[in-house]
């Protein structure tokens, strides 16, 4: 055997022919690659053998005379032909066969980027193709493909990791048990990489302003992403199968209603001089779906709150909500613990089958979970009860008394609710050690939840689910009084407005928006059934089941900060200092994304 030069995702030595790799893309270099660059240089010591840049001169060569024949040959049209099989289906196909033996009757086509060149001789090469992510072998001999030998060196010589080519051959297995395509025909060059791939990304921004190079050279993105599909299809089919109707809500509208955020907002052509808004949650627009008659409602998708950037939060973010009438919190308990019970052996299943890259993550979900009331378990963390909360001015006076003696860091416009967010955070979250559900908030925190009285207190039939520590869930038994529903936007309107950073700025659009909360209420005036909504962060919920602690990395081109730097064209500054939310929350605590109300 001729020595054996393997090529793993990187080029031969054609800087000249390539475009220089972005700063920060570390590329591996062959042994070979000082000497060839620099003629006079002296070679590397461990490079011995003088064939070895003999052949990486050939390789060169061959490379530069490819290109040099044009863009038509290097693009070609791909023709129908029956015998192609994708990687993964050719892997199951021919799964059977014993190692050593061969299927010579049968002729397949095999279509991938090539991932390694392994070079055994200049008549025997082996090519790791990679498909969706799957990878397969081909065995390129000269024996089988026949024609001259310096037509299949050259062949050879003409590819490098990173092009996309196509085989043809007969399916078997090595001696070693490897399922390979043997060639019968030489490779098929369908469009070339003209960039030597890096092995790595060192800077984790320029991965996500590269992410067709990241999604190329680390599997775990690609899986991360193809993981979140899967979870998403699987809460989708859970809806379906419990006779659901999914929806998609006006992403654009007058006012951005259901939750207390700064919205995105913008106009429109056919409307001069009306501000509109990007929505910031589908809530108010589901809930007119259940007055409409259709009483098992749900939406995936996308929305928009102009507020900082952190490792969990972007502004721009998809959730899942469903309503559905005649249920109740019970209900809503039980439904939680079944998806994320059954969601969880569907995880692990994907994991030690498809997506073996990814870290096995214990979050001991196993029902029934804890569960804690909040007003019993915060009284009992700061050792004395709470105030009469419905006297809010009293109420807040006391908070901020508490604040001062127990020297906790007062947020941002020290609302109410604003300050028993931030009691929560500090002595009931923590306890959240394992799956858990807070219960029956104060009912100031949750103006879209129906109200109650526990313990004498009046509270909102609210849990938030709890997963890591982290917020997930958050659903409520939905508030269908069109009195207490005025009510409520009237005291939540008052906590706005005094909050700047959810305030848009107009005062005209503050007005529109209290006229758009005026319509739902006037929608309720129709009669809604006993109802219960739910709510979740999809993003949260894929990062908690695929192991990162970051959004980026189960966004497919990693958030706002990705977005407006792809290609490295553009330098963006974004602040990294800690960031207030407009739930009442600084950076670690609640995310955006499961904020119902």
């Amino acid at each position: 055997m001729a020595l054996g030069i393997a090529r793993h995702f990187v080029a031969p030595h054609t800087m000249r022919l390539s475009r220089v790799v972005p700063a920060g893309l570390r590329v591996q270099s062959l042994r070979w690659a000082s000497t060839v660059s620099n003629p006079k240089a002296k070679a590397t010591p461990k490079v011995k053998n003088p064939l070895a840049i003999q052949r990486a001169d050939a390789m060169s060569v061959a490379r530069r005379e490819l290109l040099a024949n044009g863009n038509t040959l290097l693009y070609p049209r791909i023709e129908h032909d029956s015998h192609v099989l994708g990687i993964s289906e050719a892997k199951g196909k021919y799964e059977f066969i014993a190692p050593g033996e061969n299927l010579t009757t049968e002729c397949i086509t095999v279509r991938g980027r090539i991932k390694t060149i392994r070079e055994a001789s200049s008549k025997l090469v082996f090519y790791d193709l990679i498909q969706d992510g799957v990878k397969m072998q081909v065995v390129s001999n000269w024996k089988n493909v026949g024609g001259a030998p310096e037509d299949f060196e050259r062949k050879c010589f003409q590819t490098k990791p990173g092009d996309i080519v196509s085989f043809t051959g007969y399916p078997g297995r090595t001696p070693k048990g490897e399922l390979s395509v043997f060639a019968t025909k030489t490779i098929h060059l369908l469009s070339p990489c003209l960039h030597t791939v890096p092995t790595e990304i060192q800077d984790i921004e320029k991965r996500f302003q590269h992410r067709h190079v990241d999604l190329m050279i680390r599997p775990e993105s690609a899986q991360l992403l193809r993981l979140r599909s899967d979870i998403i299809n699987y809460i989708r089919q859970n809806f379906m199968n419990n006779d659901f109707t999914e929806v998609q809500t006006p992403i654009i509208a007058d006012a951005a209603g259901g939750a207390i955020a700064k919205p995105f907002v913008t106009e429109a052509m056919s409307y001069r001089n009306r501000k509109l808004a990007l929505r910031i949650a589908p809530e108010l627009w589901l809930k007119r779906l259940v007055v409409g008659g259709m009483e098992r409602v749900f939406e995936i998708g996308t929305q928009f709150r102009n507020e900082g950037i952190d490792a969990t939060h972007n502004p721009e973010f998809t959730t899942c909500e469903f309503y559905q009438a005649y249920a109740n919190l019970e209900d809503l308990i039980l439904f939680t613990e079944n998806l994320f019970t059954n969601l969880a052996a569907h995880v692990q299943n994907l994991k030690d089958t498809k997506y073996k890259a990814l870290p096995t993550v214990d979050l001991q979900l196993k029902s029934p979970f804890k569960r804690i009331e909040f007003i019993p378990a915060l009284e009992e963390a700061i050792g004395r009860p709470l105030p009469d909360l419905e006297n809010h001015e009293e109420a807040t006076k006391w908070c901020l008394a508490l604040f001062a003696e127990l020297d906790i860091q007062v947020p941002a416009s020290p609302t109410l609710p604003r300050l028993l967010d931030k009691l929560s955070s500090v002595y009931i979250e923590p306890q959240c050690t394992e799956p858990t559900f807070i219960a029956y908030h104060p009912e100031c925190l949750s103006p879209l939840s129906k109200g109650t009285i526990r313990n004498g207190r009046r509270v909102a039939t609210r849990i938030e689910f709890f997963v890591g520590g982290k917020e997930i869930v958050n659903a409520y038994e939905e508030e269908n009084s069109p009195t207490e529903q005025r009510r409520k936007f009237r005291e939540q309107l008052q906590w706005k407005n005094s909050d700047e950073s959810a305030f848009i700025g107009d005062k005209v659009k503050a007005e529109e928006e209290e006229l758009a909360d005026e319509a739902f209420v006037g929608a309720l005036e129709w009669g809604l059934p006993p109802t219960a909504g739910w709510g979740m962060g999809i993003d949260r919920l894929c990062m908690l089941f695929g192991g990162v602690e970051r959004i980026n990395d189960v966004l497919t081109f990693g958030g706002l900060r990705g977005v407006l730097g792809q290609g490295g064209v553009h330098t963006t500054t974004a602040s990294t200092s800690s960031t207030t939310h407009t739930n009442g929350t600084s950076d670690e605590v609640k995310p955006e994304v499961v904020e119902k109300e």
